[in-house]
């Protein structure tokens, strides 16, 4: 082979439609050049989720192949790409105490924190993919970015926590270790989506980066440099299809050849006039179908699976409004079940058994100036009372 191992770089995507393989080289600028990729169908996972090993192992190692023979290269380690609908996000704060006030604070402080956000507890079956801190705090010193090299004993760090199920992690790591491949790492899609395609620049203005895949949507939103909030929406392009095919009534290979070459997200641009014609089977007449229908179906979905990006930008802002809401109720409950003062049983003001010390006539037990409005001090027989109901006279019912 012709380049050296250690400078050849490899990354493999496990999707739902398709499994792809990149190879490239690092240069002397730090920077990876393409030198060929490889891409198979994928018929073993479902909507990111490994459902068949041996038929993921062999798209791998087709993919692979293809990739190897494209760049020239031997292909021992990649770096795989996880997603699904199994991932979730958290955020944490950690914290360490330093021994001196004296020394720096070194990446070794840092490693410390970041180790000790992996010994986290979590939801059985789950486990820790990635710890990204967002920012730091010194002696209560809030938004660092960067505490290397200052001084401090209190060390915290605000944490984005992203996590998946375990046996999702350990199927994609069999597939790749059957298809006689080392594991280098394994990353979030949406991250590495981010890396190879957003700007310092744009992170720093704030994005959104969305990712419509086969079977999910993958969503990673930046602000400030910072990652805030990542997510795996569980629809993409086979809802389409799926879509299509019982709108239309059509096989899924016809429907996935109509989305892929006559399909629009704007049913507005097309004509009502234009028709596809899709051939009929054993000999049956062919059926017609309307392109403006067509895109109607898919802007449906589309729709639909917006709606969802633009509440997964918003969850974190609804996460802190909910958690507003709540304490406002509890604190709601709280005064609800409290017993209510005697003297609030009174509808005016100016009455004097209204008053938080009531008027020695009051307290004497005389009576008030308006006895008749008065609840405490009307006769018994005078106050309000649930009407009874009355039997029935004889001879009524006639």
């Amino acid at each position: 082979m012709h380049q050296q191992q250690e400078d050849i770089v490899a990354g493999l995507d496990i999707g739902t439609t398709k499994i792809a393989c990149i190879v490239g080289r690092r240069n002397e600028q730090g920077k990876i050049e393409i030198l060929g990729m490889g891409k198979s169908r994928s018929d073993g996972v479902s909507r990111g989720v490994v459902s068949n090993i041996q038929k993921t192992v062999d798209s791998i190692k087709e993919a692979v192949r293809e990739a190897e023979n494209s760049a020239g290269v031997d292909i021992q380690t990649v770096n795989v790409g996880i997603a699904g609908q199994h991932i979730r996000s958290m955020h944490h704060r950690g914290m360490i105490t330093r021994k001196s006030l004296e020394e720096e604070i070194r990446q070794q402080d840092i490693d410390a924190l970041i180790d000790d956000m992996y010994k986290l507890v979590m939801p059985a079956g789950e486990e820790i993919i990635h710890v990204l801190p967002q920012e730091y705090i010194v002696d209560n010193e809030q938004g660092i970015k960067d505490p290397i090299g200052m001084s401090g004993v209190r060390l915290e760090a605000n944490f984005h926590i992203i996590s998946g199920q375990v046996t999702a992690a350990r199927n994609i790591n069999k597939c790749v270790h059957r298809a006689n491949l080392e594991v280098t790492e394994l990353i979030l899609e949406p991250l590495a989506s981010a890396d190879a395609v957003l700007s310092a620049e744009e992170k720093e203005a704030g994005v959104v980066l969305v990712d419509i895949g086969g079977g999910t949507t993958d969503i990673a939103i930046f602000s400030e440099n910072i990652i805030r909030h990542t997510a795996v929406i569980p629809f993409g392009g086979n809802v389409i299809t799926e879509d299509i095919k019982m709108g239309c009534a059509i096989l899924r290979d016809q429907a996935e050849l109509l989305k892929t070459r006559f399909g629009s997200a704007l049913a507005a641009e097309n004509k009502e006039n234009e028709v596809v014609c899709i051939p009929g089977l054993r000999g049956r007449e062919p059926k017609e179908i309307s392109v403006k229908n067509l895109a109607h179906i898919i802007q449906c979905r589309m729709e639909e699976i917006l709606e969802h990006v633009h509440f997964g930008d918003q969850e974190q802002r609804s996460r802190e409004a909910t958690e507003r809401r709540r304490h406002r109720a509890h604190r709601w409950w709280c005064a609800a079940e409290a017993p209510a003062p005697a003297h609030r049983v009174h509808h005016r003001p100016q009455h004097p058994h209204r008053l938080p010390q009531r008027t020695p006539r009051a307290q004497q037990g005389g009576r008030c100036d308006e006895p008749s409005v008065c609840y405490r001090c009307r006769p018994r027989d005078a106050r309000l009372q649930p009407p009874r109901p009355q039997p029935p006279q004889r001879g009524e019912d006639q």
